[in-house]
């Protein structure tokens, strides 16, 4: 190779050299600058977790965090009130023996569940046997009574007896037949027992046994009081309300019925008593709970609201749905993931509940039974993130 050759060779190298330092600078000034918006994201989703709490519906249930909806209306608006529950008019059932007589048969306990017609007791029973007793002589007087009119109508036809025979032979299986019929459903009523012996005691409505005045063996007395049947389903609450809130109470008002535990129940007002009671002076609200299952005589309280009057719009909530997170107050707002931390500004404190001046809306649900646990989860997150 000679000398020639051998420049136009290094220049070349140069050339290229110079071509490829060129190129990685343009890359270098040119390329995509590194994304700045994940760190920003990523401590969004940080702030978002220190006031979030994840919680399924079954680990709510397990850790019975009770939560309630909110509605507007102050302290000044809700009637706070001690109530009864009671069954109500179709929801209890008094079952007497129907005669005197033996208890020979008792078929239920105390507390035991109950269909409607199911047997409870037989009470052995003299007029038990009268009533049979007529029922039979009543059937076949009405038997021989329904012959002598088909022999009489045959008669007739074959003009041998006179219309008036026939007539009368009419009228007497007719009053026969009434007879019958009155032993019958007398026997029905009575329920006897098909040997005739007795009389079954029977439920009239489903529920269970509340109360058992029934000894086997025993004599009882007619109209005696035997068994009480309650049906759980159909219950009502009595709550006692002083006269200015009882104006101020309509029928349908939304109620809030506390039970042990903590927990509520949605109830309506159904109606207000228009008198007063002599004892206590004050009026009785009686509010419909549907398919609860509360036993009838629990003492609960009752948080009344009134469709007249109130003119504060501030949100009332338990005083235990209330934490202080970081020294500033906070409620537990359910979210479809479970629970968030909303700090709220609150008013004025009375009987256990407190208002909620800002911070919440009308329809929201929040945390009220055992909310401390949400904020021992909450600080516990935040003690796993730093």
């Amino acid at each position: 190779m000679n000398l020639h050759d051998k420049r136009l060779l290094g220049g070349a190298a140069g050339i290229a050299l110079v071509a490829a330092l060129g190129g990685f600078g343009i890359a270098r000034w040119t390329a995509a600058p590194a994304p700045v918006e994940a760190p920003a994201k990523a401590e969004s989703e940080h702030e978002e977790s220190t006031d979030s709490i994840a919680m399924t519906a079954d680990a709510i249930k397990v850790a019975a965090i009770g939560t309630e909806t909110v509605t507007a209306g102050g302290l000044g608006a809700e009637i706070l009130s001690q109530a009864t529950v009671t069954a109500s008019t179709e929801g209890e059932a008094i079952v007497t023996a129907r005669a005197s007589g033996t208890v020979i048969r008792v078929f239920k306990r105390l507390g035991d569940p109950v269909r409607a017609g199911e047997a409870l007791a037989i009470v052995e029973s003299r007029e038990a046997s009268q009533i049979a007793a007529e029922r039979t002589s009543t059937a076949a007087r009405l038997v021989q009574a329904q012959r002598a009119l088909a022999r009489e109508r045959y008669l007739y036809q074959q003009k041998v007896s006179a219309r008036v025979t026939l007539e009368a032979a009419e009228a007497d299986a007719a009053a026969a037949a009434a007879e019958a019929r009155r032993a019958q459903l007398a026997a029905q009523n009575a329920k006897i027992t098909s040997d005739g012996r007795g009389v079954i005691l029977a439920s009239p409505i489903s529920g269970r046994i509340t109360s058992q005045n029934v000894t086997l063996g025993a004599f009882v007395q007619p109209e005696a009081e035997m068994f009480r049947i309650s049906d759980p389903r159909r219950i009502q609450i009595e709550a006692a309300v002083g006269p200015a809130d009882a104006a101020r109470l309509a029928p349908g008002d939304r109620a809030i019925v506390e039970i042990a535990g903590g927990s509520t129940i949605e109830a309506r007002v159904r109606a207000v008593t228009p008198t007063l009671s002599g004892e206590t002076r004050s009026a009785t609200a009686l509010l419909d709970v549907d398919g609860v299952g509360l036993q009838p005589g629990l003492a609960v309280r009752v948080r009344l609201m009134p469709s007249r009057g109130g003119s504060t719009t501030a949100i009332v909530v338990p005083e235990e749905a209330v934490q202080s997170v970081e020294g500033k107050d906070v409620v537990f707002v359910r979210t479809p993931e479970g629970f968030r931390a909303v700090p709220v500004k609150t008013g004025q404190r009375s009987a256990g509940r407190i208002e909620i001046v800002s911070g919440l809306t009308p329809g929201q649900t929040i945390a009220t039974t055992n909310a401390f646990l949400l904020k021992a989860e909450l600080g516990k997150s935040a003690g796993e993130e730093h």
